[in-house]
């Protein structure tokens, strides 16, 4: 497992006393229309109660002071394509995990494909990439309805190859292709019983609504939880945010471009901490949260950084009760007829950026199968000690990326 966490520059809050100039450029004083992502309640409700069963799952399979950065939507879109090819209790199982119950397979591919197609375009001035990829061996024969559904459905690239070095640089050369080079490996080598590939690809780009100014970038303490302090660079901001919370934390809201898409900064009370935190969110909780509208004047800081993260979810996914699409009797009769498959790891591996100007965030999730055989004064809101984000849609309520910043790293 690779985690490398550079932090480029952060943002903190104004310090009681020292006015910062907040850049509050508003992307544009007249926003484009805002072009809705509908898809249906059930299906987007369960998207959220996937994303958090998942990231709770992976806080208990890593260290508590590691940084955690995934893409729920990556991974339930990657195993949607997967789900297009099993039958029976493998499909039941995955079904399950993705908490689709009672989703009929059309309906879900019809959600995905709307995601595929509307996501893209919502704001004018967010750049987001979703994209999908089917890799396999030239030898292995393929049921045609599997590649046509992945291409009408998921726009899948359907490639056949012989799977040698050339046919990792270039599936490689494809997840650089669809995050603009920030993901630029997903597999080192091919076993020799691999024969497919599904690979799941999203970018994003987004500007602040709200700028932070690098003149008022600081050197601040960062309170790390194992007790010890360490320099980070912090930005500042000082503007009306929408703010939420509870007793347990406070979650400030950072609107991007036209304010479709925003990420939310989940910042847990003294003597809580960030995982306990995430552990107890619910996707009503969260659903609270997006309700909360008002908005509030905040000095805010934040770090900027960089950091990149890879994670096996094998085991993850198995807790999570899909168990079996990993062993020999997995049921995948949809994508072979000719060939029993299994999967045989799913990985995903993310890139996240936050500096003054606006956010950078990527994912690819890798799945490969196996042949068996203005009011009062403005309150501080300070992310000095481990928080959490996550980056949505509002209108399709479709969770991008989740994540958990334990320990920023200036550069």
């Amino acid at each position: 497992m690779n985690k490398i966490f550079k932090i480029s520059k952060l943002a903190v809050v104004v310090i009681a006393g020292i006015v910062f100039g907040c850049n509050d450029d508003a992307v544009d004083s007249k926003p484009d229309a805002i072009r809705p992502v509908v898809i249906p309640e059930r299906i987007a409700a369960g998207t959220n109660d996937f994303a958090f069963d998942f990231f709770k799952n992976l806080q208990e399979a890593e260290s508590p002071v590691e940084n955690l950065f995934v893409s729920p939507l990556s991974l339930h879109m990657a195993l949607g394509m997967l789900l297009n090819g099993a039958e029976n209790e493998t499909a039941a199982e995955i079904l399950k995990a993705l908490k689709m119950e009672g989703v009929s397979l059309a309906d879900l591919n019809k959600a995905y494909q709307t995601l595929l197609n509307d996501m893209p375009v919502a704001d004018s001035k967010v750049s987001l990439g979703l994209a999908n990829s089917v890799w396999y061996k030239n030898t292995f024969q393929v049921e045609t309805d599997f590649t046509n559904v992945l291409k009408q459905s998921f726009n899948a690239e359907v490639t056949g190859l012989e799977f040698n070095s050339a046919a990792v640089a270039k599936i490689n050369q494809w997840a650089s292709d669809k995050t603009n080079g920030k993901i630029k490996q997903v597999l080192d080598k091919i076993d020799a019983d691999a024969v497919m590939f599904l690979l799941n690809a999203l970018y994003f780009k987004g500007d602040w609504t709200t700028k932070f100014d690098s003149k008022n970038t600081l050197d601040k303490p960062f309170h790390l939880q194992t007790g010890t302090d360490r320099n980070v660079k912090m930005m500042f901001a000082k503007s009306d945010f929408a703010l939420s919370g509870s007793e347990k934390f406070t979650a400030v809201k950072l609107p991007y471009g036209n304010k479709q898409f925003e990420m939310t900064l989940i910042l847990p009370q003294n003597g809580i901490t960030i995982t306990e935190v995430m552990d107890a969110m619910t996707a009503s909780q969260w659903s609270k949260i997006k309700s909360d509208t008002a908005r509030t004047g905040i000095n805010l800081g934040l770090p900027r950084f960089t950091l990149e993260y890879s994670k096996k979810l094998n085991g993850i996914l198995e807790k999570m009760g899909m168990n079996k699409a990993f062993v020999n009797s997995a049921q995948f009769g949809k994508i072979s007829k000719a060939t029993a498959v299994k999967v045989d790891f799913v990985k995903q591996d993310t890139y996240l950026g936050i500096d003054e100007k606006g956010t950078e965030a990527a994912a690819v999730t890798s799945i490969g199968m196996i042949a068996t055989s203005a009011g009062p004064e403005p309150r501080d809101v300070i992310f000095d000690r481990p928080f959490g984000l996550i980056i949505s849609e509002k209108t399709s309520n479709t969770i991008l990326f989740m994540g958990r910043i334990m320990n920023p790293e200036s550069k």
